[in-house]
Formats: structure tokens, sequence, C-alpha cells
């Protein structure tokens, strides 16, 4: 699957489930592992686990590959590897308090902030 596909795929998901600051971050420059991070907040465990399923149907549905889920268990931050793209659907508690925009941006233009959806 290509990355733009990929990328759309992933946002499209989440928005989907009504996750909210969803941002992209192109670490393409940074690491040879992935080549973009998406992180995007819930406002529950269950919403971040309904978010995290949605994005792997979705991907799946559209001839990606999911890798790995981690934090399904717990809720708060859970992670999809789909390669090229890691996914990180956090609660805003946890999320500014890992700041993960700030760790992988090595530059603002770097980074591209998606507008929640009224």
């Amino acid at each position: 699957m290509k990355l733009e596909a990929l990328e759309k795929t992933v946002v499209d998901a989440l928005e989907d489930i009504k996750a909210r600051d969803i941002e992209i971050i192109d670490t393409a420059k940074l690491t040879p592992l992935f080549d973009r991070v998406i992180v995007a907040s819930a406002d529950s465990n269950r919403q971040t686990r309904a978010l995290a399923r949605h994005v792997q149907e979705k991907v799946k549905a559209a001839g990606g590959e999911v890798i790995s889920v981690e934090g399904e268990d717990g809720g708060e931050w859970v992670l999809v590897d789909l390669a090229d793209v890691v996914v990180h659907i956090m609660q805003p508690a946890i999320r500014s308090y890992y700041n993960l925009e700030e760790l992988w941006a090595a530059t603002p233009s770097g980074t591209r902030r998606i507008p929640d959806k009224a």
C-alpha cells in the first residue's frame, strides 16, 4: 500500500470514530524504521480501543498490513504499527505528558495538523 493511501486511510478511520487533534509527523528523515507518525486523542479507554480496532479494520480492508498493536489492555495509549506508519492513539493527559509531537518533529514544517470535524 502506498504511503499516501495508507496515511489517508488511517486519518479517515480516526475521523470516523471522532478522534481529536490528529497530527501527522513526517519522520522519513529522522529514522529508517517508518515514514510517518500519526498521533490522535481519544476521550476514554473505550474510544481509544475502538479507534485502534477501526484503524486496523480499515487498513486491512484497503489491502494494508497491521504489524502489531500494543496497549489495548489498558486503553490509555494504543500503538498501531503499520510498518511505514505508526499510529499513537492517546488520552489527552498521556499525550500531554509524553509530547510525542515535540519528540519526533524535527521542524515545524514536518508536522501537519488535521482540523477536527465539527
